[in-house]
């Protein structure tokens, strides 16, 4: 589904992504762990289009997204939850969910669409009217995710989504996760909240500055020293 091969990125002469290789098969949760500066938000923005490559190469069911722009590559079901959700504040529930969807002309296909996300996200539709900037934290989390599924997406990249959370949203949030891919979407998710990024995951690369240090299966990965030192605290 998603093929990541010898990506390099760079910020001016600085190496932020350094020859990194990883896939996410379809119907998986894949996470990349890994602490701040790592190069996940990277990895993401790259395969997204909003950070150019250096080199290397990302193909999603076939098509070279290094050579897509950025604008088509939504088009092809690749959605963004972005790190610090970037919703619209200035707008309404209902117009930023509307935002999500302008890449269909279908009507019915949209209002569909927002039924579902409303089902999926009650308080959503309770606050559809409120401006987006008068929500709380775990509700504009709710919100970016939502404004992701309503362009029905193949996958979803999510970046960071339990980022300034309560620990009581935070698992709300990775409910919302599971949910998520049991509707059948696949995820690619970055997280530095890594023991509830493992315990939802199928597989897991751990970035450490711009390089895959460890992967495998998540599971195992939970019980492995180097990462349970690393990044679990203990």
């Amino acid at each position: 589904m998603l093929e990541v091969k010898d990506l390099y990125v760079n910020y001016g002469a600085v190496e932020a992504i350094k020859g990194i290789s990883f896939t996410v098969k379809p119907g998986e949760i894949v996470t990349l762990i890994g602490a701040n500066g790592a190069g996940k938000t990277t990895t993401l923005h790259t395969i997204s289009g909003l950070t150019k490559a250096k080199s290397g190469s990302i193909t999603y069911n076939g098509t070279d997204l290094l050579k897509t722009e950025p604008s088509k590559i939504i088009t092809l079901g690749i959605a963004h939850v972005p790190e610090g959700r970037h919703v619209f504040p200035e707008m309404s529930v209902e117009d930023n969910l509307q935002m999500g969807a302008y890449i269909s002309k279908n009507k019915e296909q949209v209002a569909e669409s927002m039924k579902d996300v409303y089902e999926k996200f009650p308080r959503l539709k309770e606050r559809r009217k409120q401006l987006a900037g008068t929500l709380s934290g775990g509700e504009q989390q709710m919100l970016a995710v939502g404004r992701a599924l309503m362009s029905k997406p193949g996958i979803i990249l999510m970046d960071e989504p339990s980022m300034g959370l309560s620990p009581l949203l935070v698992k709300e949030v990775f409910a919302i996760i599971r949910e998520i891919h049991e509707a059948g979407i696949t995820v690619l998710l970055n997280e530095q909240n890594a023991r509830m990024a493992l315990s939802i995951a199928d597989r897991a690369y751990v970035l450490e500055t711009g390089t895959i240090s460890i992967s495998g299966d998540a599971q195992e990965l939970l019980k492995d020293e180097r990462v349970k030192k690393a990044y679990l605290g203990q």
